[in-house]
């Protein structure tokens, strides 16, 4: 009896849920399957002598978020209400033990993962995650002093520098990046005086300047990002690879598995630099499809907040929402030589382990979150 009633939960839960959106997560898990192979197989060959290595991996990490995101759309959403301070503690805690360098782990230059049984966990994935969660409970519960800086919007901008100053110890200026705007974006969206988030603005590019000078190597990048073709060889050699991988594509590409650029001159080719493959071998039709799929995806995380009755669940889908949205811009405003790089992967199309199921865990998430509407 208990099995039968599962079962018809688990079957109202697929039919209160945005099929569109669904539909969007599976075509981009089935173009990261393919692309992640295409892109890697030329490193996992001269890395591992072994050319499905990363693809073999991220069938795995694919089963496991596609596990998470059906555990997380059962999930009554009103647990990640409660959920959001151990969360954000949590966070904190593993981003802390990555800055020990006997429990860190080190890649090229970047202290980023915890080490668990052979297997790389990046904890500030999980942190975009739990300053949604922490911001759309702060912002339901204390609705009327947002308007105060002092009492409303100090608060949760302490919290959630503090956080990003951890993710800018490790070094990685694009996740801080994304976790900054994730909290102004929320803020707007719970009504923060637009005169308050313009003193925030104001404050923060002389603190993102402060950020770029003080380092070598942000400093390098951003020169580069200015001109690359002056140093193509050092400092602007990433996006130079990256520009002639998008030009070679054209309109229909070079062919999957064709890509050039990816025998070893885009650095990380299955990562940072994913769309760059996809625009070499399936040309601006290719990216075109890609971006509009995350535009429906966009769509459809507006459509759930917007019919959400509850402030909570509003700002949780639109923060979520923009988690993915925002991120995938910032990738492909990289690649295509837009913003400085950053090291930020393409949601759900990239390879890795904690992106890609923390991803899935937040759009089960977004499914709970419409299913609870259906619900009533």
């Amino acid at each position: 009896m208990a099995r039968r009633d599962r079962v018809s939960d688990w079957l109202a839960t697929i039919e209160a849920v945005d099929r569109p959106l669904v539909i969007v997560v599976a075509l981009l898990l089935v173009g990261s399957v393919v692309m992640v192979y295409s892109a890697s197989s030329a490193v996992a060959m001269e890395r591992y002598d072994d050319a499905g290595y990363f693809l073999k991996r991220q069938l795995l990490w694919v089963g496991v978020g596609v596990l998470a995101m059906a555990v997380t759309a059962q999930m009554n959403v009103w647990g990640w209400q409660r959920l959001a301070l151990p969360l954000l503690l949590l966070s904190a805690a593993l981003l802390a033990l990555v800055l020990l360098p006997s429990i860190g782990t080190t890649v090229n230059g970047a202290r980023r993962w915890l080490r668990l049984s052979g297997w790389s966990v990046q904890p500030s994935e999980l942190a975009k995650l739990a300053v949604i969660c922490y911001l759309a409970r702060y912002l339901a519960a204390h609705a009327d002093r947002i308007a105060e800086f002092r009492r409303g919007v100090l608060p949760p901008l302490i919290i959630c520098g503090a956080l990003v100053m951890l993710v800018l110890a490790e070094p990685d200026f694009g996740t801080a990046s994304v976790i900054a705007i994730l909290t102004l974006l929320l803020l707007f969206v719970g009504q923060v005086r637009l005169s308050h988030l313009g003193a925030l603005a104001l404050a923060a590019a002389p603190a993102a300047a402060l950020l770029i000078a003080s380092s070598p190597y942000r400093r390098q990048r951003f020169l580069a990002f200015l001109n690359p073709w002056e140093n193509a060889q050092t400092s602007g050699f990433q996006i130079v690879q990256s520009l002639l991988a998008m030009g070679r594509g054209g309109v229909g590409g070079l062919g999957l598995g064709e890509s050039r650029q990816k025998l070893f001159f885009l650095p990380e080719p299955h990562t940072d630099f994913i769309f760059s493959v996809i625009g070499e071998e399936l040309g601006l039709i290719g990216t075109v499809v890609v971006l509009a799929l995350f535009l429906v995806f966009f769509w459809r995380g507006l459509v759930i907040a917007q019919r959400a009755e509850e402030p909570f669940l509003r700002y949780l889908a639109v923060g979520i929402t923009a988690m993915i949205g925002v991120q995938a811009l910032l990738h492909m405003a990289v690649v295509i030589g837009l913003l400085p790089t950053k090291g930020l992967t393409l949601p759900l199309l990239s390879y890795g382990g904690s992106s890609l199921v923390v991803d899935l865990a937040a759009v089960g998430i977004l499914l709970a979150i419409c299913r609870q509407r259906a619900a009533g």
